[in-house]
């Protein structure tokens, strides 16, 4: 049965998708069969996997509204043992869409239940804010997998983030646990890089993974080619880091189980 993680943070810009993207790669290269799930109205996991936003047939969003069966809004095999549920912009639509649902924070977590035994992972790229696609996403996963920015505000962000994650495990999802945080963009010639990575081991009684994601001008360009980073450049910074945490993730899993 699938571990599902959900990839999370209300900010923006903190590496979120590229870790989404590059983790499902990794771990897909270590010949686990994964499922990626884009959550997000912008589509970039979608992009950034090389499969075109504008001319999909189905994404999330119709799967989600009941217009088609979620093995019929499968992306199969875009990438060896890699599986991606796609999104567009129509999926900004869902917030008014599932406020007339019933059960509408379960919508995500019933159709993830029903193709999950197929994989290893599925990992669901959420949305850059605590919206109700961020609720559903978090309802359906086993365990929160937070990116932060090595950047002066990370530990604010990731203090709504965890309470967040809280409120959700105490009324919706009572399984729900923070997988970990994983450090992203990070740049060994500033000080306050090694500051913030400091600062949140001392006020976080959370796991934390030991890979740190560097500032890697190769991971940036990696997704306007539509591939991950291990295809992209497979002997580059970001890609051994990607493969160091795929590694500590499928590890962590084993401990668990």
């Amino acid at each position: 049965m699938g571990r599902v993680i959900a990839v999370a943070n209300q900010k923006g810009g903190v590496g979120k998708t590229t870790t989404a993207i590059n983790l499902s790669a990794c771990l897909a290269e270590r010949e686990q069969k994964v499922l990626l799930v884009d959550v997000d109205p912008q589509g970039n996991s979608t992009s950034g996997l090389g499969v075109s936003k504008d001319t999909v047939n189905n994404t999330i969003y119709q799967i989600m509204l009941g217009e088609c069966e979620v093995e019929d809004g499968i992306e199969y095999n875009v990438y060896e043992n890699l599986d991606l549920i796609p999104s567009n912009v129509n999926l900004a639509g869902a917030e008014i869409d599932l406020i007339e649902m019933e059960e509408r924070e379960y919508i995500l977590k019933k159709i993830i239940s029903k193709v999950k035994k197929n994989y290893d992972y599925v990992i669901l790229d959420c949305p850059p804010s605590l919206s109700m696609l961020t609720v559903n996403a978090m309802t359906s996963a086993d365990t929160v997998l937070v990116p932060i920015q090595c950047e002066y505000y990370a530990l604010e962000g990731l203090t709504q983030l965890i309470h967040t994650v809280n409120l959700v495990k105490k009324k919706l999802n009572p399984s729900l646990e923070l997988e970990g945080v994983v450090f992203t963009m990070y740049d060994a010639r500033t000080n306050l890089s090694l500051q913030v990575v400091e600062n949140v081991k001392n006020n976080l009684k959370q796991n934390i993974y030991k890979t740190i994601i560097p500032r890697n001008i190769r991971l940036a360009e990696a997704p306007s080619h539509g591939l991950p980073i291990n295809i992209y450049d497979t002997k580059s910074a970001g890609a051994e880091s990607y493969r160091l945490l795929a590694e500590e993730v499928i590890n962590r899993g084993k401990e668990e189980d």
